[in-house]
């Protein structure tokens, strides 16, 4: 029997993309065991899994994202960078709505609701024949040539999206346009711009270690401080942790991040804010002064100075030496449309256990170089 055109195509297009199905489902049975640190979230636990096992995985999810991402690229031109960025907005949504956003664990963070996905007036909200979606005006495409629209299907999520944006053009202007018409929020349009600027830099996607804030020794001492009382200017809590040091001391970005704020407040004084690709804002106050050559937008990586410990704030501009110099440090999670303080305590010190592991690591390499 003769196959028609539409057969062959969709025996081409199945072809295509074997390789990346077989890769999907293998990397979806190792994720279980290695999703938080493929997220880059601090994971502190009682039995330590080897690291090497962990790293591996890790690896071997960022890798086949990447594939993802490129392949998906490759058919629409919408650059990887900025496919990687949504993504990762969509997975830290769904870090901080689970209940609301529950779906099962893939490769790909997006999530469609149905109603999106099938299309508002569809009477099947379980539709996955892109006709019938399409008719209803569903965003759910067919990805992978399999003849379905499968909103947990990693290539059908990407390519989806890709589809939605692709029509909007591909400058930078354009890409902006197309999210704020998929997501009618600013700060999304924002968070993502800035993903895919971190992304594009650094050119991979493994952008979550972190640094202590201040350089590792005994010039330093700090404690839990979240939460105390705080009365100049009218009552309010402490939203962080100080660290006390001398004044001129370096303060490091703990992250890779983009600098989203840099300037004077009455309360924190010279301050500056980097937001991190787990949507975590990361705020130094109290500085003695910035580092010039770091503005508004740039891109930044962890253990970079970014400024020195001072004692500056509690006025107007300039005022300085009101209390002891300290570096105030706190760190605010985005829930897509406000924001909260949690305590950084224990980051600081898992960073901080981090980099002196690191150091002695070093030294005891340099000290036995044949072992």
């Amino acid at each position: 029997m003769t196959k028609s055109r539409q057969q062959w195509s969709l025996l081409a297009n199945k072809t295509r993309w074997a390789t990346v199905a077989i890769t999907t489902v293998t990397v979806a049975s190792l994720m279980a065991p290695s999703y938080a640190a493929a997220e880059g979230e601090a994971v502190l636990t009682e039995k330590a899994t080897p690291s090497t096992n962990i790293s591996d995985k890790t690896n071997d999810v960022f890798a086949s994202r990447k594939a993802l991402y490129d392949r998906i690229s490759t058919l629409t031109q919408i650059p990887w960078h900025r496919l990687a960025a949504i993504d990762q907005y969509e997975r830290t949504l769904t870090k901080v709505h689970p209940k609301d956003r529950k779906h099962p664990e893939r490769l790909i963070g997006i999530y469609v609701p149905s109603t999106a996905w099938t299309g508002p007036l569809n009477p099947n909200q379980e539709d996955t024949y892109p006709a019938t979606i399409e008719l209803y005006s569903g965003l759910g495409r067919d990805g992978d040539g399999d003849g379905k629209a499968d909103p947990n299907n990693n290539m059908d999520l990407l390519y989806s999206i890709s589809s939605k944006l692709q029509p909007f053009g591909h400058s930078s202007d354009d890409f902006a346009i197309g999210l704020w018409s998929y997501y009618q929020n600013s700060r999304a349009v924002q968070r993502i711009m800035q993903y895919s600027k971190m992304y594009e830099k650094f050119g991979k996607l493994d952008l979550f270690d972190h640094s202590f804030p201040l350089p590792v020794g005994n010039n330093y001492s700090y404690r839990s401080t979240f939460g105390m009382g705080r009365s100049w200017g009218g009552y309010r809590i402490h939203e962080g942790t100080d660290l006390f040091a001398g004044y001129g001391v370096t303060v490091r970005s703990t992250c890779y991040g983009v600098v989203e704020l840099k300037g004077w407040n009455k309360y924190g004084g010279w301050r500056i804010g980097i937001r991190d690709l787990n949507n975590h804002y990361h705020y130094y106050a109290h500085l003695q002064g910035f580092d010039k050559s770091i503005k508004s937008g740039d891109v930044v990586s962890p253990g970079q100075t970014i400024g020195w410990v001072g004692s500056s704030g509690y006025g107007k501009p300039g005022t300085q030496g009101k209390f002891p110099p300290h570096l105030h440090y706190g760190i605010y999670r985005d829930t897509g449309l406000s924001e909260w303080s949690f305590d950084p305590y224990p980051l600081l010190k898992h960073w901080e256990n981090e980099e002196r592991q690191a150091i002695r690591r070093s030294k005891s390499k340099k000290t036995h170089p044949n072992d």
